[in-house]
């Protein structure tokens, strides 16, 4: 798909089947290779939902599409799909890559090497001096600074390379600015020739398990990212471990002991996270990662860190799957026919699985069915809300 702009018609079909019941990015992936486009997928979705136990499943219509559409061009908001000239190519290495996303500003800021900058909403004057300090230096060095539009040190690190190139990621739709009071620096970004991105619907009210989703689009778009102020239980550790397992570097800016603000910089220091008192500490670190464009490779192997893995079971929320990252999506192949499968090929697979996670690849070799076999009977299950995937490349059976 890389370079490949789509039809009218084949964008139309993109956001049906990214925003029908059940169908995240991964299971977005699955359904393109299996079917060879996003007009098969979707007729295929009500077959595949009812063999995995799933009797209706919402599938958006075309007029919920157009409808979108049509409000987004109103915005000036536009839909780029993964695998076109405009999709950025850092994000579209990671695994959890969204097919869509609804742009509002200039794509060229898109293609720039990018640094995200995150903290504390409740941010000290010191943290704050700091990030002013480190986002106008990295936009004079022709990075552009992105982060996530929240109070505090997101919103200080916008204004301060405004100039130079910056991108909001959203948390919730286009036509949802969270927090609200941050419309006018949306509109300044988009002014100056930065942009607004965001993978949900335009109207979409941001909910707890959108931050996490949203920061893994932070890091994914980034080559490093900079932590300036985090408490233990932050989010912005949520994109500290999403950079890890995505590849990025991490920077974190070391602060009082006495200060809970710098509790969770102090430990991403002490775990292994680069140390940052100065632009250089960053820039050094990632002139050679974007000679080699390494940062489009994809993720390291083996997961996270243990200290990740635990912030993340307390961030653990709905809607946002643990996956290994990396990879991006590959040509779609001719589309596959959608006999049904047998029920004891099925079963045999379903038998398997459990509460306790288990490598897709241990599901082949224990049931000896075909590897497609297999996947089409997790897309069933996933599509039914029967199945939830975790980092490994393993799934475990709901309920």
């Amino acid at each position: 798909m890389t370079g490949v702009r789509l039809t009218d018609e084949q964008r139309l079909d993109w956001l049906r089947l990214i925003r029908s019941e059940n169908v995240g990015p991964r299971t977005f992936r699955a359904l393109i290779n299996q079917f060879g486009g996003a007009g098969a997928a979707l007729e295929a979705l009500p077959d595949l939902a009812r063999r995995g136990g799933r009797l209706l499943l919402k599938v958006a219509s075309r007029a919920e599409a157009e409808k979108e559409m049509a409000e987004a061009a109103r915005m000036g908001v536009r839909f780029i799909a993964m695998g076109e000239p405009d999709y950025p190519k850092t994000l579209q290495a990671i695994d959890t890559a969204p097919p869509m996303i609804a742009l509002r500003g200039s794509a060229d800021v898109l293609a720039k090497p990018g640094v995200a900058i995150v903290g504390s909403r409740n941010a000290s004057a010191s943290g704050l001096t700091f990030t002013e300090r480190m986002a106008r230096q990295l936009g004079e060095q022709g990075y552009v600074v992105i982060s996530g539009l929240a109070r505090g040190i997101d919103t200080r690190a916008h204004k301060a390379s405004l100039a130079s190139g910056t991108v909001a990621v959203l948390a919730g739709g286009q036509a949802r600015i969270y927090p609200s009071e941050n419309e006018p620096l949306t509109r300044a970004i988009v002014d100056q020739g930065g942009a607004v991105i965001s993978e949900m619907p335009l109207g979409w009210e941001p909910r707890g398990r959108d931050f996490p989703r949203r920061n893994r689009i932070v890091s994914g778009l980034s080559y490093g990212v900079l932590v300036v102020e985090a408490a233990r239980r932050s989010g912005s550790l949520i994109t500290a471990r999403f950079a890890l397992e995505q590849g990025r570097e991490v920077f974190a800016v070391p602060g009082s002991p006495l200060d809970p603000r710098a509790e969770g910089t102090n430990d991403l220091i002490r775990d292994g996270a680069t140390l940052c008192a100065e632009v250089s500490h960053i820039t050094s670190a990632l002139e050679p990662l974007i000679a080699t464009g390494a940062a489009y490779a994809g993720a390291q192997e083996g997961g996270a860190s243990p200290w990740i893995e635990e912030l993340w079971d307390e961030f653990d929320l709905p809607g946002v799957e643990r996956a290994p990252l990396g990879s991006v999506l590959p040509e779609a192949s001719e589309p596959e026919s959608i006999a049904p499968q047998k029920l004891s090929d099925a079963g045999s697979v379903i038998e398997l699985l459990g509460p306790s996670p288990v490598a897709i690849d241990d599901l082949v070799r224990l049931s000896g069915l075909p590897i497609r076999v297999v996947q089409t009977t997790l897309l069933e299950l996933e599509l039914a809300g029967r199945l939830e995937r975790h980092g490994g490349n393993a799934v475990s059976l709901v309920g």
